[in-house]
């Protein structure tokens, strides 16, 4: 049938291999099952070909949720919190930075300098060239740094998971030739995510990372109000969402850093 178009029931061989199968999976199976029974039905005249389409539309529909909520890790496993063993610690957060080198990258790193905070920087390949010394930087005062694709395209969602393969590869060289270092984590563009990316991230071995609090700097508006933003429900193992290329980030991120202190949490880094 048409409708099994790979990219939707697409199952990549690792995956399959896998004890833990996705949600993806188990859809994809029952809906198969489903359509064997809604095929015998039609075929038997019980029922009209409206149950098919029904059923396909509303397989369609379950799809959209699982890819743009990154958090119900349906095609693929995602880090949203801090994996603490060791209950005996002080509680940690984790602030991390997508959308670099940017205009604020620069001031981001003084703060967290002064601050001795360690974050987790993901970066646009794209925005590497010419910020190599950014980049150096960030290595050089022990911060983590991920991929976050090289375009950052709108269609980057779209594309095959050999495109996507191609562009994580190409940002992976791009960080690896300044730090000397491999890279093992991977942020989805918008926290997007579909069988292609799946299939990507399985071929280069990156770990997807999203987040327990999203801060939404890029539309915030007031400084308190992003603040109080991130702080209202912060608990220990949260990882916070926030982008150094926007000016509002830079500007409350040390008053953010105090409050976040003040509460008895400290900063480390995902790894």
């Amino acid at each position: 049938m048409v409708f099994f178009h790979r990219h939707f029931l697409f199952l990549p061989r690792k995956l399959r291999m896998r004890k833990r199968h996705s949600k993806f999976f188990y859809l994809n199976l029952c809906f198969v099952l489903w359509l064997i029974f809604i095929v015998s039905k039609i075929f038997l005249g019980q029922f009209g070909m409206d149950w098919l389409w029904y059923s396909i539309i509303a397989y369609l529909l379950l799809l959209v949720p699982g890819s743009i909520f990154i958090r119900l890790n349906f095609y693929m496993e995602a880090q949203h919190r801090l994996r603490l063993n060791d209950s005996s610690r002080p509680p940690a957060v984790a602030l991390t930075f997508d959308d670099g080198p940017a205009a604020y990258t620069t001031a981001v790193l003084d703060i967290l300098q002064q601050e001795q905070v360690p974050a987790t920087f993901f970066l646009i390949g794209k925005n590497i060239s010419g910020n190599e010394q950014v980049v150096a930087r960030m290595h050089r005062e022990g911060h983590t740094i991920g991929n976050h694709s090289f375009n950052h395209g709108f269609n980057f969602d779209w594309q095959s998971a050999t495109k996507m393969e191609q562009e994580i590869v190409k940002t992976n060289a791009a960080i690896q030739q300044i730090t000397g270092q491999p890279v093992a984590l991977f942020r989805p563009p918008y926290g997007v995510t579909n069988p292609n990316l799946s299939r990507a991230l399985h071929r280069t071995g990156l770990q997807s990372i999203g987040w327990s609090v999203r801060s939404m700097d890029t539309v915030a508006k007031s400084d308190s109000r992003l603040i109080a933003k991130v702080m209202r429900s912060l608990k220990n193992g949260d990882i916070i969402l926030l982008h150094d290329r926007c000016a509002i980030t830079a500007r409350i991120l040390p008053v953010l850093i105090q409050s976040i202190k003040e509460k008895g949490f400290h900063f480390v880094v995902i790894r």
